[in-house]
């Protein structure tokens, strides 16, 4: 049996404890831990990663310089990143898959959302890279061009968890109106980045009655106001938004009351480890306490998804991860 000390986190924030492991099951919880531990420091949850862009991942083997502006290098269809993955092969795309989902395996990450580019054949590549590994996709596929196709959406929910789209500044708004309301009807998630780069009108967002919304970073207060009277949870990537220059106010995301969720974005920029994330927003943000930032990876993503698993309780498999309290660098992760 191997005993770890220190704060577990549970849904009503850190509460000083121990847990027993034996056997890759959760044995013990309690307050007094009876034994010299193996290691102490906050008990928590496997992660989520709440917003990936997995397919992008062989670009980062390449290592090319790529553009610091959104526009150049990831707006459909003709930023850097759609044309590198008009000339990659499926074998090529699937392996930087691949090493991604092992980075991920390996940082305590259990489930990620991705938005999924390929259309159909994308949502394939995506099921062939997970199959036989211990990581679980929440995948939000994407229609192959900038267009509604009836046939297309079915077969593409039929097959995903929902529909994840760029912007809605990339569209017709007309035909995103019917591919949401498609979505809604199938009883499947629709998200969209939205306010990336440029503010968009918050009554076109919220007609399409989003699920997630990644970024909000030009979002005003206002905004942000409507969004949280919506309750939908707002998927924040700081070193995504670091990379392109913008400049969130996190901090009036979180005084309005906004259920924030942390997401790595674009596999070719980013490791997927999101309490990399994390971690980078406890360096350069300095408004969130560590209970905050493990939270936004580990309960409200699981509420956010409806993700009642890997909540720690004696006789679970539920996996878990240890973290330095200071710095919340993994000290071990359970398999």
């Amino acid at each position: 049996m191997h005993y770890f000390s220190g704060e577990i986190l549970t849904e009503d924030g850190l509460e000083k404890g121990y847990i027993g492991f034996e056997k890759k099951k959760i044995v013990e919880i309690g307050n007094t831990c009876p034994k010299k531990p193996l290691l102490k420091g906050l008990i928590v949850p496997t992660f989520i990663n709440a917003h990936a862009h997995l397919g992008d991942s062989f670009i980062r083997k390449k290592n090319i310089k790529l553009p610091k502006s959104i526009e150049k290098l990831v707006a459909p269809p003709n930023g850097l990143k759609f044309r590198l993955y008009r000339d990659a092969t499926n074998q090529e795309i699937l392996s930087g898959m691949i090493d991604s989902i092992t980075e991920m395996i390996n940082s305590g990450i259990n489930y990620f959302c991705d938005f999924r580019e390929g259309g159909l054949q994308g949502i394939k590549l995506l099921k062939n890279a997970i199959k036989n590994s211990n990581v679980n996709a929440i995948i939000f596929s994407r229609p192959n061009y900038l267009d509604y196709n009836k046939d297309e959406l079915k077969s593409l929910l039929n097959n995903s968890h929902g529909i994840g789209i760029s912007s809605i500044s990339d569209w017709n708004y007309d035909k995103l109106k019917k591919i949401a309301d498609d979505v809604k009807k199938h009883g499947k998630l629709f998200a969209l980045h939205a306010s990336e780069r440029i503010r968009e009108n918050i009554d076109l967002i919220l007609d399409l009655k989003p699920d997630l919304l990644v970024h909000m970073v030009q979002a005003s207060k206002s905004d942000l106001e409507r969004v949280y009277d919506a309750k939908i949870p707002i998927v924040i990537c700081p070193r995504s938004n670091a990379y392109f220059g913008l400049k969130p106010d996190f901090l009036m995301m979180k005084k309005i009351g906004i259920n924030l969720l942390l997401g790595t974005d674009n596999g070719m920029l980013f490791s997927p480890n999101v309490i990399e994330e994390a971690r980078f927003l406890k360096a350069n943000f300095h408004d969130f306490s560590n209970e905050e930032l493990i939270k936004m990876i580990t309960y409200l993503p699981r509420k956010a998804l409806n993700l009642n698993i890997n909540i720690l309780a004696v006789n679970s498999s539920s996996g878990f991860v240890v973290l330095d309290k200071k710095d919340l660098a993994p000290l071990y992760i359970s398999r």
